[in-house]
């Protein structure tokens, strides 16, 4: 899908300006503020985000055909599936996913699991 050309701007601002968002294949209360993005501040190449999943909350597995993400955990504890493969996440972990992987991510924890999110690019499809 193409977007029509952003206008980019600078932005200085505080988080808690930012309303949570539940995107789609994301379930039990997996919010996310997007900080950076098309909308905001007219960016074309990266989403970037901070997440709280609440307990038990989790995004369903997907792979993405171009995207390539960071996750970044800040508090709580989480089970990241990468393939066939499971990995307990916690504070100050954090993992790169190349296009192609399948991934999940879920608060197994019993507080909320808070984490940054760096996606590129914005969209999940083929650059023209």
């Amino acid at each position: 899908m193409k977007h029509a050309k952003p206008t980019r701007h600078a932005l200085v601002e505080n988080m808690s300006k930012v309303l949570w968002k539940e995107y789609p294949g994301h379930f039990g209360g997996a919010l996310s503020k997007p900080l950076v993005d098309r909308d905001r501040v007219g960016t074309e190449k990266l989403d970037f985000r901070i997440s709280r999943y609440a307990p038990a909350a989790y995004v369903q597995e997907h792979v993405h055909q171009v995207q390539e993400q960071i996750y970044y955990v800040l508090e709580g504890e989480g089970v990241l599936t990468l393939d066939d493969q499971s990995h307990l996440m916690r504070p100050h972990d954090y993992v790169y996913v190349p296009p192609g992987v399948r991934h999940s991510f879920t608060n197994t924890g019993t507080t909320g699991l808070v984490f940054l999110v760096i996606t590129t690019p914005m969209d999940d499809e083929e650059a023209h």
